[in-house]
């Protein structure tokens, strides 16, 4: 996708080899037509999957998620990091390292919003180490839903994660793939 990539080069921050800095545009600050732009192209990757609901990670998630729920026109839903009061009774969990903040949570989303056999869209902002894509796709399955794909907007191409999803039979589609962050350059791999 040329306009993520475009806003990637001028915008995004490489603060070492394994961590882009992409708060202008997506994770701090959104880009309201990017974000639409990329809700757009993943209901055209995933056309034709029967998506019944999209499912993603509070927070850097929520803006590229609800856009593509949007184009689908399906609902979408987010797993909280931290309970709250009003998230209550019967919950899906799963724990989830962030190696990124250096911290591990266990994220929840309520039982009574994802259904047995729902076809559900997985969408994130990043895949590194694969862990929030298992991590979400753990409370899809413990549901008795199916995963019918994993959207990402940033993949680190680099990092182990797609190899993990892919071999636990997950079909995971990358708007923008990074091959290396080396010398404080961002390189595309397609």
């Amino acid at each position: 996708m040329e306009l993520l990539k475009q806003k990637i080069r001028e915008q995004g921050v490489v603060l070492s080899a394994q961590v882009l800095k992409v708060d202008a545009f997506l994770n701090h600050q959104v880009d309201p037509v990017l974000m639409q732009q990329v809700g757009v192209e993943f209901a055209r990757r995933f056309a034709g999957q029967g998506i019944d609901k999209v499912l993603t990670i509070e927070a850097s998630g929520i803006a590229p998620a609800l856009m593509t729920a949007l184009a689908l026109g399906v609902p979408m839903l987010f797993a909280r990091k931290q309970q709250s009061l009003t998230l209550g009774g019967e919950l899906l969990t799963a724990r989830v390292y962030s190696f990124t903040k250096q911290v591990e949570s266990t994220i929840a989303v309520a039982a009574s919003h994802l259904a047995a056999g729902e076809r559900v869209l997985i969408v994130d902002d990043f895949l590194a180490h694969g862990q929030a894509a298992r991590g979400l796709a753990t409370i899809v399955e413990q549901a008795g839903a199916r995963v019918a794909g994993i959207g990402i907007v940033i993949e680190k191409s680099f990092q182990p994660g797609r190899g993990e999803l892919a071999r636990l039979g997950y079909r995971v589609e990358s708007l923008a793939r990074i091959a290396s962050l080396d010398g404080g350059a961002v390189r595309f791999l397609d």
